[in-house]
């Protein structure tokens, strides 16, 4: 196994880091791939697409899709019922992306532009409150994620990896830091938003 190839792997993943490959993470997934301990066939959310690039950079033959680890399919948000959530956390807790805001006993809501559908909140809460919903139409795999989402998205795995691991400090807040939370802020209060209409607008005759 070499760095190099693990780096091109790493290139050719979604980084959705939906785990459904049967690894923690795409990382983890690059690295099993590398060593020979998974096959390339294992990511749903690349669909055919990123089996033919993984195929390309490994060069392993092209494979269908193995359905034991979920079928391509269109790209989806999740979103929480306001009506039934307890604001117990656990999807706050299972997000890679951190992209659910909420405090205990308190309603959650999802940042729909950070969400990246890896559907695991939707396995850990008690309720059944979470649905995932259809956010490409009918594209699917890398037909309906980016290079520049797929980045994006592994920057901030990265950086909420780095910060949860990070021990403790003092509060401080630089002005980037404050930004960020101002932008956050934001995009909470037009999720909330949304939230609001979609469930009015599902109660009106």
């Amino acid at each position: 196994m070499t760095e190099q190839l693990v780096a091109r792997l790493l290139d050719a993943l979604p980084h959705t880091q939906c785990a459904r490959c049967g690894q923690p993470d795409c990382a983890a997934y690059a690295h099993a791939i590398a060593a020979g301990r998974a096959a390339i066939n294992q990511c749903p959310t690349g669909g055919a697409e990123g089996v033919r690039r993984l195929a390309a950079i490994t060069g392993q033959r092209v494979q269908p899709l193995d359905p034991a680890h979920g079928a391509e399919a269109p790209r989806a948000v999740a979103w929480i019922d306001w009506q039934a959530c307890i604001g117990c956390t656990r999807c706050v807790r299972a997000c890679p992306m951190d992209c659910i805001s909420g405090a205990p006993r308190r309603l959650h809501t999802v940042i729909e532009s950070e969400c990246t559908g890896c559907a695991r909140c939707v396995a850990v809460c008690p309720l059944e409150c979470i649905t995932m919903e259809n956010a490409s139409g009918s594209a699917t795999g890398w037909a309906a994620w980016s290079a520049v989402q797929a980045a994006r998205a592994r920057a901030r795995y990265a950086q909420v990896q780095a910060r949860r691991a990070a021990p403790a400090a003092a509060p401080q807040q630089s002005a980037t830091e404050a930004n960020e939370a101002a932008r956050r802020r934001a995009a909470v209060q037009a999720a909330m938003a949304r939230a609001r209409q979609r469930r009015d607008g599902a109660g009106t005759p």
